[in-house]
């Protein structure tokens, strides 16, 4: 039996919160905030976005449990952080949850996102000057998302481009304490601390990995082009991951600040 999408919406976003809570990565209030993320993810008519944010969090909790261990063991006086409140929840997923968003209220004009713009008295298709706007199609005689040029391709990478950026940073801030050579600074090129912040591609080509085998398994057309639609997520998260992180403020003033 095929559970429906928003069930199943309803029950991931269940387990992921529950989970975060559980295990003390999330407040109380950071876990409700979760639900709705992962509900709005999962809710729309593709599994892309809910796929890229579960990727996220499952690989991104994994690399911080390992990494506070290392931590404990190789820092003098390391404190281990506290859980995420709801606004930590949202400051990590706002834009990708921004951009599903829009991308189901342009596509998919049955679903929840769709209703909630219309309710508020947003019609983003008529305001993106976009005409004849194709209903999303995941069967034979549809349409593959990733393929698509315009607003499609768009925000499926903007998702894309968020969680490889969000993913590649944690990755390189829990993980690269255990770098055996020192790195250099992207400024000075002088070496510094294994375990300063830097760019990781290897969470971006992860998310890019979880998203393109999400399109191919579950879009026909997408199937008929798997490898072309697999490089295509792939590049696009190393490139999330290993460039996105210079982007953010926090590592490129710790970088000039350490020159």
């Amino acid at each position: 039996m095929t559970i429906p999408l928003p069930s199943a919406a309803v029950l991931i976003a269940t387990l992921l919160s529950v989970h975060g809570l559980r295990k003390g990565s999330l407040s109380p209030n950071g876990a409700l905030t979760a639900f709705f993320v992962g509900y709005l993810s999962f809710s729309g008519g593709s599994w892309v976005f809910g796929a890229a944010l579960t990727g996220f969090y499952l690989a991104g909790s994994r690399a911080t449990k390992y990494g506070k261990k290392q931590k404990t063991k190789l820092e003098d006086g390391y404190q281990e952080a506290g859980y995420r409140s709801g606004w930590q929840v949202l400051s990590n997923s706002a834009a990708g949850v921004l951009a599903t968003f829009l991308w189901n209220t342009i596509f998919v004009p049955s679903s929840l996102h769709a209703k909630i713009a219309k309710s508020l008295g947003l019609n983003v298709p008529e305001a993106l000057g976009l005409t004849a706007v194709p209903s999303y199609d995941r069967g034979p005689n549809g349409w593959c998302p990733i393929e698509r040029e315009g607003y499609s391709k768009v925000l499926l990478f903007a998702v894309l481009g968020h969680f490889s950026c969000c993913l590649g940073d944690t990755l390189a801030s829990e993980l690269g304490i255990l770098s055996r050579s020192q790195p250099r600074l992207i400024t000075t090129f002088r070496k510094v601390p294994a375990g300063t912040n830097v760019a990781s591609v290897v969470g971006g080509a992860f998310v890019g990995l979880v998203m393109g085998m999400c399109l191919v398994l579950e879009n026909s057309k997408c199937a008929l082009n798997a490898s072309g639609v697999l490089v295509d997520t792939i590049a696009w998260g190393c490139l999330g991951g290993g460039f996105g992180s210079l982007a953010r403020p926090s590592n490129s003033f710790g970088a000039w600040v350490q020159c």
